[in-house]
């Protein structure tokens, strides 16, 4: 089969699944109907538990409660017989390790019996504890690798869930001597410190009923999908997520005609079963719509308890791929699978709700005199501010540092947009208590038929990292492929170190004789001239801004390797262990991991580029080198030299740059020759060294695409991936 051949065949076979449809119909089978039918929820629980056992899981839920043990094995009961009736045969402790990843060990509900008999158990002791071996989970050397006991505890916050035959039990995941060892120890931990000092918060303004405060995050999810069949023709897909070569198409999101455009049917069927699925698991997922560039979509749900959204959006993603394939389709998490097109993220919307059922970044009609939500908002400016750069490290995975600062991706410089109204507001409490609130406006379209709407108060800044949008903020920075457990467990703490400082500052005024009102505006006030800084409301691309954040002292760390040191520095530690968020030994291990993880993928992108440019890119370039040679040498012996002169030319320059691809690939091959044992210097050389190599490999491969006939090329092009699905 020659290249061409093989190309074709696969835009061939495209047709054969254009019109795959989802298997769910939901004329038979309603949305509500649908919903949650697969999870453990809370009107399952009323049905199956006895009522003293449901009231006392409700506190662990809902209120924090320590779980009671003795409740474990009635809940386990009632649990199996529920998962049973929807066909389950297994269960698994499902957990989140610090690959960013789940990981899950399926045990069956079989109990051998005598006589060849066996009957379906399940222990409360089964439901609250596992045992997977650790030894092979990344640790970042803070265990020897004969330390491989390993424990997972339920989760009871998480709902459990059916999925494919096996009950799936939410779980965190530690060593055998009480070390987090997955995100959600961590996260956890946060939200459990910041409840506490935002509670301190409400009590100062008389708010005595609220017993916990939570955080929630609704996140973003984009992605890209190709057909399956080119996917399976490109070695870098599979191997990295990423195109390592790739000349620019004809047509790229130039034209602008990809966002909110109508959705292809295969897509659209393609949709259809992922929502489906993940309506089955509760997931409650709302939007779904074309993304900027071609081939680009997102998914997003309504927001929920962040420990409950990190557990759905790793279900999102998982169930994503899965369908994908279903459908004859790829999705790539990639942040940037695609050079030259917007690069995907995970937009983390994150607020704070106590359950009273308060948001507490609501301003309200008249945010000046919403001193509650003031006091909020001033903090989460204050934790952004003093710790930037740990944000900029949450954030950090090798392909977030290709999307960063490119095509609508906020830059790497961590700031914090407000907008007109609150920008106005923070300028009045700088001198002293704020007295207005830009008044609400209505849009006038000068059209009788159609409806005049109130105008928001503040504009939408595409290009902020850390965005208020409402009465939430918008962490646009966070890449797509990502656990949202460090982004969340980062800013938890942050947020609620401002808050402890502030509500002891509050309280030390109050007791000193100070009214709670001039309490509030002298801290606020105070905190505004510390940390104005952060607030940025222009355009985060401009070259100006870089040189203005630089002038307010604000970090920026254009790669993972520049951020990743801020992560143990001596006031992080100190932060973390503070509030017992992560022990030193804890983020020494994240510190190692992440570096050895960036080291790791940066190596095999580049043996990647090795294989493909000698295997496939420089013999299929010098085999058309050779033809066109060939027809040159018998069109001169016909009509002469002076028939040949310009394709003479073109035979040099092809010439020329297999030439130039050989050098190149012999030069990456040399820097990829390379072994440190500081994990941290290692990681330098591969991002001062090995990507460059890698990328002047590319600029030559992607040249000889765009001179080479297609019939030799051997990888799908950008115009058939992006275009054809």
């Amino acid at each position: 089969m020659t290249l061409r051949t093989a190309r074709q065949d696969a835009i061939a076979r495209i047709s054969d699944l254009l019109h795959v449809e989802s298997e769910y119909d939901f004329s038979v089978t309603p949305v509500p109907e649908l919903f949650g039918s697969k999870v453990f929820n809370d009107k399952v629980m009323q049905e199956r538990l006895p009522k003293a056992v449901y009231k006392s899981l409700k506190k662990t839920i809902n209120d924090g409660k320590a779980l009671d043990p003795t409740i474990a094995d009635a809940v386990a009961n009632a649990m199996k017989d529920w998962a049973l009736e929807l066909g389950a045969t297994h269960y698994t402790h499902w957990f989140h390790p610090l690959t960013g990843l789940t990981a899950e060990k399926h045990d069956s509900f079989i109990s051998p019996q005598e006589g060849f008999e066996a009957i379906m158990e399940f222990s409360g002791k089964e439901l609250v504890k596992g045992e997977p071996d650790a030894s092979s989970f990344p640790s970042g050397g803070s265990r020897a690798t004969f330390e491989a006991r390993g424990y997972t505890a339920w989760d009871a916050t998480s709902p459990a869930f059916v999925r494919d035959t096996t009950l799936v039990i939410p779980t965190a995941f530690c060593s055998y001597t009480g070390e987090a060892l997955d995100k959600k120890i961590p996260l956890l931990r946060s939200m459990d410190v910041l409840s506490t000092h935002a509670l301190r918060i409400l009590k100062i303004f008389g708010n005595n009923e609220a017993t916990r405060v939570t955080t929630t995050v609704g996140p973003e999810q984009e992605y890209f999908c190709i057909d399956k069949n080119f996917f399976n023709l490109r070695q870098d897909l599979i191997l990295t997520g990423r195109s390592l070569f790739g000349a620019k198409p004809p047509k790229g999101q130039e034209s602008e005609d990809q966002y909110f455009g109508s959705i292809k049917p295969r897509i659209l069927e393609f949709m259809k079963e992922v929502e489906a699925e993940l309506w089955l698991l509760g997931v409650n997922a709302k939007t779904r719509h074309n993304e900027v560039a071609p081939s680009q979509y997102e998914i997003a749900p309504i927001y929920s308890t962040t420990n409950i959204a990190m557990d759905h959006n790793q279900l999102v993603m998982d169930v994503l791929k899965k369908t994908a394939n279903k459908h004859g389709l790829a999705c790539l998490l990639h942040e940037k699978p695609f050079k030259g097109v917007n690069g995907s993220g995970k937009h983390n919307n994150w607020s704070m709700s106590s359950n009273d059922g308060q948001n507490l970044l609501e301003p309200g009609d008249n945010p000046h005199n919403n001193a509650q939500f003031l006091v909020f908002l001033v903090a989460t400016l204050r934790g952004v501010d003093k710790y930037g750069d740990l944000l900029r490290v949450a954030i950090s995975n090798p392909g977030n540092d290709h999307r960063l600062g490119a095509n609508e991706a906020p830059p790497a410089i961590i700031s914090a947009f407000l907008g007109d109204q609150l920008n106005d507001i923070i300028e009045q409490l700088e001198k002293g208590p704020a007295k207005s609130s830009k008044p609400e406006t209505f849009m006038e379209l000068g059209v009788s038929t159609l409806p005049k709407f109130p105008k928001d108060t503040t504009d939408r800044n595409r290009t902020s990292p850390f965005a208020f949008t409402g009465n939430k903020f918008e962490f646009r920075a966070v890449p797509s492929s990502l656990s949202l457990g460090d982004p969340n467990c980062f800013l938890n703490t942050i947020v609620a170190e401002a808050l402890d400082d502030i509500a002891t500052e509050l309280e030390s005024k109050i007791k000193g004789g100070a009214t709670v009102a001039t309490a509030v505006s002298e801290v606020l006030t105070d905190n505004i001239k510390k940390h104005k800084r952060i607030v940025f409301n222009g355009d985060n691309y401009s070259d100006a801004w870089k040189q203005e954040a630089a002038k307010r002292g604000l970090p920026n760390f254009a790669t993972l390797v520049d951020a990743m040191p801020a992560l143990i520095t001596k006031d992080k530690i100190a932060l973390f262990e503070k509030y017992k968020v992560m022990s030193a030994k804890e983020l020494e291990s994240r510190y190692v991991i992440t570096l050895e993880a960036y080291n790791k993928v940066i190596n095999q992108e580049g043996q990647t580029t090795l294989d493909m440019g000698r295997r496939q890119i420089l013999p299929a370039c010098i085999l058309y080198q050779g033809q066109i040679a060939e027809s040159i040498s018998e069109t001169k012996d016909l009509l002469g030299a002076d028939s040949v002169k310009e394709q003479l030319e073109h035979l040099k320059d092809v010439a020329g740059l297999n030439n130039q691809l050989k050098s190149k690939l012999d030069a990456l091959e040399k820097a990829l020759d390379h072994e440190d044992s500081d994990v941290l210097k290692h990681a330098e050389h591969f991002k001062s060294s090995v990507i460059p190599k890698m990328n002047e490999v590319r600029e030559v491969a992607d040249k000889l695409e765009l001179i080479v006939d297609s019939a030799f090329w051997p990888l799908p092009t950008y115009s058939e991936m992006l275009f054809i699905v």
